[in-house]
């Protein structure tokens, strides 16, 4: 330290000497300089805290969720160093907790918060042993300066030993110095064993080797034993299970081999696409805690200690890399259902499914570069799976969740869900590829209608689920007037045979065939199993050898009383409790009735919006109901052939007879008169009553004529539009991609059936627009439905990964629970974040031990 001063000086002068004093290093070493910026920079920070570092810029680690790290730069001459600072918000926690959110340094020497100065070099540590000692010393003096006890360290030697040296004040006279190497490579046969490393790491205690050999040294020891299991890489065992098989084939005769058996070949995707395996193996740390080892004879016995003695393990997963759904190379529904609705996005360009087929049609060269059909041997096989080797009577029920009827889709094992489904994977599901299944698919469909065949897939009975999308309910009616029409064709064929000696007395030009073929008389049969009668010809009701077992089911086989009205009945299905005819004592009789015809959804609208605009919606809902109610009293008139309008009323329509109130139901005759909409002038149903003629059901023209709506089913399939047939696609597709994950056996973990209740809630609030015909091109809704593929991809991730869990620990269901519930509690908040909101080296170093599993033995 020094000054300067000259000989002639006021006394102004003298006093501003004595104000500004300052210390003057240009004289001094830089090693001194060196010691005293370390000194200030230690100062600093243990003056600022760790509340305030966190403020400065201190570093969040990766592997622990409480040490943090501050940096600071350091020159010593022409070398530049980093002093990096190790610290811990709370201080609270047990050193000799051995898992993986210490630092090698806390692990090795049990301290809390260190220091670790090192070059910036392309090594990161100091090779010249007076370097380190000299890094040492100055960092000491620093220490020693501001009272720090903060120990010290710099790495040394070659980077993969990750060796340290160190050093800590501790307070009074002593220090404490550390030395921590690693044997990685050309290790003694003596250090790979526990015995061996005992005698080394004694010997670094005695003086002498005398000491060693005749002192005892009680050594302190935790121990840590790592089991890895063979990775599980479907590429290689791809190749060799191919191997294998080209081995085998060689030594059968046919040359045939087995297909190789993949991770999820019971998984309910595994259909539709295989998925890879994530994860790859596991790690198992088996964990001793502190020993007290004073003889290399103990450490031998502790180097043959069974896994099983071990207070812990920590198992951790090994996953694959791709899991990481924001990367965007998943291949699984959800990756399918965002071409789809691209291909939704551009069905607004034309009018007519078959403008996309061509290549005319198609613009720009890339656009038809990416948009390449399979060739036609792949649309043979989509076909011949859809058609030829479908199941007449599908499970609809199947996989369905409870809110799966929300989104107005078809069932999943439905023929136009699998259409849906193999659209999805057939090409790249560009709009081409589509329009060209659709075609052909449309074109069987009528292939089957022609030839009067059962329609695959599709229940041939039963009522139209109108809770399902318009070309499933089309579907349906077709197969059920397929199944109408086979039985019109066999009645007749049988009809003609058993009417031989009729016909031989007739004469042939007075048979009808072809369009008058729906005179004749047709078995009718109902959804729930029930039949009329079978075909007799008209103008031969009155053959008792026509009459069928409805008949003789009903009240055909004449009543108690032979009287001569109860001898005229036909099609009753027996009397209705006690109630009487009103013009004789007659039991009044239900007749059997044909069922109402089938209507699908836009029949409903297009009938509603025609009593809309009518005005009187009793009156004309009569009208178009005609055939229906005129079936019904034809049936009732011929059940009871002295029945006059007010005993069909008071069967069909109760509420509209108004009883005095003062009469019993076996009392002739019945006192009451009809509503006032009944009895008023020019009532629709009164005519309707007057046109009927007395005939039961059986011989009746069907009210659904099969060939007519056949027809426009067909029509409809041909000429619907792009964007109406790719949105019932798109309702469908999410629908039965959901339902079909929705299948996989996940166990009992409650966060997968919470997310897919979310996600079929989504699902029906997203595609809600599609099903009420709201969308539009370059509609907003494009982007919700593309929202909706990324959280079916986050589900479909989850459901991957607890399936292979499960399959790995189907015998331990507690073990596969927790790794999915620490994964789950991980992957959580990142759910819905792209690969711009998600620091992905973040989550690849976390994944690669991100969750553990405690097991206390």
């Amino acid at each position: 330290m020094t000054s300067t001063s000259k000989a002639n000086l006021t006394e102004d002068d003298e006093e501003e000497e004595e104000i500004e004093h300052f210390d003057d290093f240009t004289l001094a070493s830089s090693w001194e300089r060196f010691i005293s910026e370390i000194e200030a920079t230690c100062r600093q920070w243990s003056a600022d805290g760790p509340k305030n570092l966190l403020e400065k810029g201190a570093v969040h680690l990766d592997y622990s969720n409480k040490m943090y790290r501050i940096k600071s730069e350091l020159k010593d001459a022409t070398k530049i160093y980093s002093m990096e600072y190790y610290f811990g918000i709370d201080n609270n926690g047990n050193i000799s907790d051995w898992n993986c959110t210490l630092h090698d340094l806390q692990l090795c020497f049990g301290v809390k918060e260190f220091l670790v100065i090192s070059p910036q070099s392309a090594s990161g540590v100091v090779l010249d042993a007076p370097e380190s000692s000299k890094l040492l010393s100055s960092v000491a003096i620093a220490l020693s300066n501001c009272s720090c006890l903060w120990p010290a360290f710099v790495p040394v030697h070659d980077p993969s030993r990750k060796a340290f040296i160190g050093i800590q004040n501790m307070g009074t006279i002593f220090t404490r110095r550390f030395e921590a190497d690693r044997i990685g490579s050309q290790v003694p046969v003596k250090f790979m064993h526990l015995e061996g490393l005992y005698e080394l790491f004694v010997s670094k205690f005695a003086y002498w080797t005398s000491d060693h050999l005749t002192h005892l040294f009680k050594v302190y020891l935790m121990m840590k034993l790592t089991y890895r299991t063979l990775p599980n890489d479907d590429e290689n065992d791809g190749i060799q299970d191919a191997d294998a098989e080209n081995a085998e084939s060689e030594k059968m005769p046919d040359g045939g081999n087995h297909n190789r058996k993949h991770w999820d070949d019971d998984c309910p995707w595994s259909e539709w696409y295989s998925a890879e395996d994530p994860v790859k193996g596991f790690d198992l740390v088996t964990t001793w805690s502190e020993k007290v080892i004073e003889s290399s004879l103990e450490m031998a016995e502790m180097e043959n200690a069974s896994p099983h003695e071990a207070e812990k393990w920590i198992l951790t997963p090994n996953l694959s890399p791709n899991l990481d759904s924001s990367k965007g190379d998943r291949i699984g529904f959800a990756s399918q259902l965002q071409l789809l609705v691209s291909a939704l996005d551009m069905s607004f360009e034309a009018q007519f499914m078959e403008d996309f087929v061509s290549d005319e049609n198609l613009g720009s060269d890339n656009l038809k570069s990416s948009m390449v059909i399979p060739p036609p041997t792949v649309l043979d096989r989509v076909l011949k799976d859809l058609l030829l080797e479908g199941r007449q009577f599908p499970d609809f029920a199947k996989g369905k969740h409870k809110r799966s009827q929300a989104i107005k889709g078809a069932p999943l094992e439905s023929l136009f869900a699998q259409f849906c489904l193999h659209s999805l994977w057939f090409g790249n599901c560009s709009i081409r590829a589509i329009a060209v299944l659709w075609v052909e698919f449309v074109r069987e469909i009528r292939w089957y209608w022609e030839e009067s065949q059962p329609l695959p897939k599709m229940p041939a009975h039963g009522s139209i689920d109108l809770a399902t999308c318009l070309i499933n309910q089309k579907l349906q009616m077709l197969a059920i007037c397929i199944e109408k029409k086979r039985e019109l064709n066999e009645e007749f064929q049988d009809c003609l045979g058993s009417n031989d000696d009729v016909f031989a007395h007739m004469e042939v030009e007075d048979i009808e065939v072809g369009e008058e073929s729906t005179s004749f008389l047709t078995q009718s049969q109902d959804f729930d199993g029930k039949r009329d009668s079978p075909l007799i010809l008209e103008g031969f009701n009155e053959s008792r050898t026509s009459i069928s077992k409805f008949s003789t089911n009903s009240q055909d086989v004449y009543s108690a009383d032979k009287s001569t009205s109860d001898s005229k009945r036909r099609g009753s299905a027996g009397p209705v409790g006690s109630m009487k005819l009103l013009n004789s004592c007659q039991s009044l009789h239900a007749p059997f009735t044909q069922n109402a015809p089938l209507m699908t959804e836009d029949m409903h609208e297009e009938r509603l919006r025609a009593v809309e605009a009518f005005g009187d919606s009793f009156n004309f809902s009569a009208q178009l109901e005609r055939e229906t109610l005129s079936s019904d009293m034809s049936a009732f008139k011929a059940a009871n052939s002295d029945a006059a309008f007010e005993d069909f009323i008071r069967w069909h329509s109760p509420g509209d007879w108004e009883n005095d109130g003062s009469e019993a139901n076996d009392e002739w005759p019945p006192r009451g008169k009809l509503s006032q909409r009944m009895s008023g002038p020019g009532n629709s149903w009164r005519k309707i009553w007057n046109d009927a003629p007395s005939l039961p059901a059986y011989e009746q023209k069907p009210l659904l004529d099969p060939n007519r709506e056949g027809e426009k089913i067909l029509h409809y399939l041909e000429t619907v539009r792009p964007h109406q047939l790719l949105e019932q696609m798109v309702c469908t597709a999410f629908r039965a991609s959901a339902d079909t994950l929705h299948q996989t056996n996940f166990g009992s973990l409650k966060q997968m059936t919470t997310k897919m209740d979310q996600l079929y809630h989504t699902m029906a609030s997203t595609l809600r627009p599609l099903q009420a015909n709201l969308l539009s091109g370059n509609s907003e809704k494009i982007g919700d439905l593309k929202r909706l593929c990324v959280a079916l991809e986050h589900v479909e991730k989850l459901l991957t990964l607890a399936a292979s869990l499960r399959h790995k620990f189907i015998q331990a269901p507690r073990v596969y629970e927790a790794i999915f519930s620490d994964y789950y509690d991980f992957y959580l908040p990142n759910m819905g974040k792209g690969s711009a909101d998600v620091d992905i080296q973040k989550c690849t170093i976390a994944w690669e031990n991100p969750f553990h599993v405690w097991l206390d033995l």
